[in-house]
């Protein structure tokens, strides 16, 4: 799973940071770094300028000059931070970081914003998602699906904002699947819902009944049946083999609770999940294993991580390793593109390979190939 990818431009193979290549021409390429600086989020601003500079180091060229400015995750000042750095002559920026951050961004005209949101809908023209959004995860699920062969998964999203989008990837991907439910997130109504969705009172039932039938029967062998019924919790099966669970935190591991309460286990069918960025507490819930979910390269993340700690004494976030790459994706489009043509730059179909993983590039929209783990017997394995 961790090799690396070959990227293919034409007939042309390009490994960023390995092989040293010269700017054809002695023009800058002036990157803004739209970032909060003060406020709440002052600390992740940090962190994420400190990750431009590490690749810029990598990069190792002299062409690339490297703009700060400050959101605040403000609109307003976002907006003027941006227009002051395009009077600077900036066209291309890597932020802002926050959804809320982007909506007067369509002011600045003939410039790009590349977003760390992984956020693809209501987005102004001018800004490309490049966060690990939905439809890169349900492409990954997806291909998981088609590899085991299910016949029957169902989707369950919680009633939150991003439902939106969860549906939006479902469609675009073409991922076969049998239904897709809403629940809310009140553990009450939630546990109702997985109990209409599992058929459990139904086969709770089925359970019942078949333990008064044995009862009352004169079978030889009665209080063997007796002890093996009084062992189980349902007798009937579910209509569907794997379920995708579209949450996360705690919010997940109570969807997957009223699950094991209904007598549905990770046993018997496939849990899948979204990008989880490898989270701890989910190793230690031996009951909810195994579950599947995509996600970015793990071993990359971790030597960026050593590295990056090692430079600065400090730990990144996934967010510092987003930028890092995004770094290096522009340099790669500037050897290939011109860049005074901004408004094309990303239109034009190309893939990169970063520490995340490889970046697809194709119509002002960039999606991620991302990699697939299993966390069984308190270990995360790799499945593609």
């Amino acid at each position: 799973m961790y090799k690396f990818f070959k990227i293919i431009l034409s007939t042309m193979t390009i490994c960023l940071f390995i092989s040293p290549y010269v700017f054809p021409s002695d023009e800058k390429i002036k990157i803004g770094l739209l970032v909060p600086l003060s406020g709440e989020y002052k600390e992740l601003g940090q962190l994420i300028i400190k990750s431009t500079k590490m690749a810029l180091e990598d990069i190792d060229v002299d062409n690339i000059e490297i703009y700060p400015k400050d959101t605040n995750i403000d609109p307003s000042i976002t907006l003027q931070s941006a227009i002051e750095l395009k009077n600077m002559g900036v066209k291309i920026f890597i932020g802002p970081v926050f959804f809320k951050s982007l909506i007067y961004l369509d002011e600045v005209q003939d410039v790009v914003f590349l977003s760390l949101t992984n956020k693809t809908k209501n987005l102004p023209e001018n800004v490309i998602s490049t966060g690990v959004n939905s439809l890169s995860q349900v492409n990954a699920i997806k291909k998981f699906l088609e590899l085991n062969e299910t016949k029957k998964t169902i989707f369950l999203t919680p009633d939150l904002d991003y439902k939106d989008e969860i549906k939006k990837a479902i469609k675009v991907s073409k991922i076969k699947i049998y239904k897709h439910y809403v629940y809310d997130t009140e553990p009450t109504k939630l546990t109702k819902q997985i109990e209409e969705i599992t058929n459990y009172k139904i086969r709770k039932q089925n359970l019942a009944d078949e333990i008064y039938r044995v009862e009352n029967s004169d079978l030889p062998d009665k209080e063997k049946q007796l002890e093996k019924l009084e062992k189980r919790y349902t007798i009937g099966n579910v209509k569907f083999d794997s379920v995708v669970i579209s949450d996360f935190d705690e919010s997940l591991k109570s969807v997957i609770t009223s699950l094991l309460y209904t007598d549905v286990s990770p046993k018997n069918k496939f849990f899948i999940t979204f990008n989880q960025w490898f989270d701890k507490s989910l190793i230690q819930e031996g009951s909810i294993q195994p579950i599947y979910y995509p996600s970015i390269n793990k071993k990359n993340l971790e030597n960026f991580n050593k590295k990056f700690l090692k430079h600065y004494n400090t730990k990144p976030n996934h967010l510092s390793l987003l930028s890092y790459d995004l770094l290096g994706l522009i340099y790669y489009l500037s050897l290939q593109t011109d860049l005074s043509n901004i408004n094309e730059i990303f239109k034009k179909k190309n893939s990169f390979k970063g520490k995340i993983g490889v970046f697809d590039v194709k119509n002002n929209k960039i999606n991620h190939r991302l990699n697939f783990y299993k966390i069984e017997e308190g270990e995360i394995k790799e499945i593609f």
